[in-house]
């Protein structure tokens, strides 16, 4: 079963449309975080910007799912990312294919979704 979220949320007469979304690596919402990134949306990619981590944090792979599975919930096609390695920049373009895995969603959020 795949399981997505829409990019539109409505909320009275109004509709809001999802554009940008600040992501954090923590336990609990609140909590000091140990990376942060700001992710813009525009049509069915994602461009990660601003992707900080503390000086003894590495982006792991587990990370790097998280972000695949959120743009999966959103139905997006790809995301791209700046990364500096090893002294260099470099910008990461990732396709995103669908799985057949569902993506759990952890959320005490009283905003409900609608499509």
């Amino acid at each position: 079963m795949k399981e997505s979220m829409s990019k539109h949320v409505q909320v009275g007469d109004w509709i809001f449309e999802v554009k940008m979304v600040r992501a954090l690596k923590v336990d609990e919402y609140g909590q000091p975080y140990s990376a942060i990134a700001n992710c813009n949306i525009n049509g069915d990619a994602m461009y990660i910007d601003g992707l900080l981590t503390k000086e003894e944090e590495n982006f792991t792979r587990s990370d790097f799912k998280s972000f695949e599975d959120f743009s999966r919930l959103l139905d997006l096609k790809q995301f791209s990312y700046h990364r500096y390695q090893n002294g260099q920049s470099k910008t990461i373009d990732v396709k995103v294919t669908p799985s057949e895995e569902p993506v759990t969603i952890k959320s005490n959020s009283p905003i409900h979704l609608v499509k």
